[in-house]
């Protein structure tokens, strides 16, 4: 797979759009501070080449805001999982500026961490290499999400994180198998809506767990 069609939508999804059992999700916000840094986009896949992509607009720049109820019900759905890439920053992100916990969910990073012992290369560019056969470009990562008129190069970089997370979890998913570790693997997704409660809470660094 390569490339992608990407869907861009603005304030919310369509009402017509069914993801199926699992849907890959990722967002883009204004910083790497889900308490400071507001919500600009949510990306989702059905891991068939198509990529939705959801633009927040504020108030403030003539949008809806966070009223955008049909993404509000995917993200709740407990009968759709939705698989994400450090889901511990995506749901904080998503529940401080929504207002919802989602759930379930799947996160690739702690899969890899679990079963890739062998290296120290978590990261999404590395997994799509390695599991995907993709070379993933990071050169919007840093880009301005918070613009009314995100450019072409923006969008295909915010496609790229959800359109392949399907294969990926796949691949991780029988690693874990394998290695006899997908129960605590779904202990710890089971978690991650508590683990982002306690990082908008202030106790991310050091965490609650800590010494």
């Amino acid at each position: 797979m390569s490339g992608g069609t990407i869907h861009l939508h603005q304030h919310d999804l369509p009402a017509d759009i069914d993801f199926g059992g699992s849907v890959a999700i990722d967002t883009e916000t204004m910083g790497l501070d889900p308490r400071r840094d507001r919500l600009c986009l949510v990306q989702l896949s059905a891991g068939d080449g198509t990529a939705h992509l959801v633009q927040i607009i504020p108030p403030a720049l003539g949008g809806k805001g966070t009223d955008c109820p049909n993404l509000k019900a995917l993200l709740v759905n407990p009968s759709v999982t939705k698989i994400f890439h450090f889901a511990r920053f995506d749901v904080a992100a998503l529940y401080n500026a929504l207002g919802v916990v989602t759930a379930p969910i799947i996160c690739t990073k702690i899969a890899s961490k679990l079963v890739r012992t062998y290296t120290d290369r978590h990261g999404l560019k590395d997994l799509a290499r390695d599991m995907a056969g993709v070379d993933l470009s990071k050169q919007q990562q840093t880009s301005d999400w918070g613009s009314l008129e995100l450019t072409p190069e923006q969008l295909a970089y915010a496609a790229s994180d959800v359109l392949y997370l399907h294969t990926i979890w796949q691949k991780l998913e029988a690693l874990l198998v394998r290695e006899n570790r997908l129960d605590i693997a779904q202990a710890a997704y089971q978690f991650l809506p508590t683990l982002a409660k306690l990082d908008l809470l202030g106790y991310g660094d050091p965490d609650l767990f800590h010494h």
